[in-house]
């Protein structure tokens, strides 16, 4: 993990496969959450976590409560999009922000949040405070 991170998002560039497609063409409304965690993911990882180790490590779960999105514009059949995810709050709560724009415009397709609590695991007990060491990592 890093001392004194910074807030500071990160983004990926995806291409829209076929099979995300409904029968409409346009992206199936779910698959804008996976999305959203493979920018997730890398926002972590490019802050030097890896929740899966730190939960092998510490027995701590961060699993996502609550999520949110906003359609603005579908994407299409190969599509390229990029998500940035930026993480807004990480003291009680992991917030994350999510934006999916269009490579070739920049015109913004979607917007979403996800919130992760704490949990101590076999327990599952739902801690009031996301751990010092995430929360620096995170930029806060």
């Amino acid at each position: 993990m890093m001392d004194g991170a910074e807030k500071r998002p990160s983004e990926v560039k995806l291409t829209v496969p076929f099979y995300d497609l409904d029968p409409l063409h346009m992206v199936w409304h779910g698959n804008y959450l996976k999305y959203f965690d493979v920018a997730r993911t890398e926002l972590f990882i490019s802050s030097g976590l890896d929740l899966y180790d730190y939960f092998k490590k510490t027995n701590y779960l961060f699993p996502i409560t609550k999520t949110s999105t906003k359609h603005i514009v579908s994407l299409g059949y190969r599509d390229e999009f990029a998500c940035k995810a930026t993480c807004v709050e990480a003291q009680y709560k992991i917030v994350i922000d999510f934006k999916i724009r269009l490579v070739r415009n920049n015109q913004i397709c979607a917007k979403g949040r996800s919130e992760q609590v704490a949990v101590k695991y076999p327990e599952r007990e739902i801690m009031f405070e996301i751990p010092q060491d995430i929360r620096q990592a995170l930029g806060f």
